[in-house]
């Protein structure tokens, strides 16, 4: 199979946006993320995918930390800016919890350590060691499907 076939059809299992923020040297670095999810209970372990070759990489493998904000459907935007796709370079007011930059607005906000990294093809796997979650009590997911964002009834 292509390349093309194996995107298209992991495109059709429906996910949630994130934003996968880290700090390094004072310089905040963000990214628009759907490949997410929890691993363990106990510990509480998640589990985030980043490409070798993306910036964000070599800043959460010498930081150590990262932080997840899982997007709320009106925060499209925030996705599109750190999935690249908006060009024009913004000043984002990031919010500080556990003094890690998170996106302010968000569903919620999971601050972690790397805890194990593995490479597999062309991305690393960072098991993040959760720190601590702020969750907000409001708002409704931001979900891609099959290239397109949706939002959910």
């Amino acid at each position: 199979m292509d390349d093309q076939t194996f995107r298209t059809a992991m495109g059709k299992f429906a996910t949630g946006v994130t934003v996968v923020t880290t700090e390094l040297n004072g310089e905040v670095q963000g990214m628009t993320a759907n490949a997410f999810m929890s691993v363990s209970l106990e510990p509480k372990l998640i589990l985030i995918s980043v490409a070798n070759k993306a910036k964000m990489n070599e800043s959460i493998r010498n930081s150590g930390v990262f932080a997840v904000s899982l997007l709320a459907n009106d925060q499209e935007e925030m996705s599109m800016y750190f999935a690249g796709q908006i060009k024009e370079k913004r000043d984002i007011a990031f919010k500080s919890f556990n003094a890690m930059p998170v996106i302010d607005g968000a569903l919620a906000n999971i601050t972690c350590d790397v805890h194990n990294s593995h490479v597999e093809g062309d991305h690393t796997l960072y098991i993040g060691k959760v720190r601590d979650i702020s969750i907000s009590d409001e708002g409704k997911p931001l979900t891609y499907f099959s290239g397109r964002y949706y939002e959910i009834c």
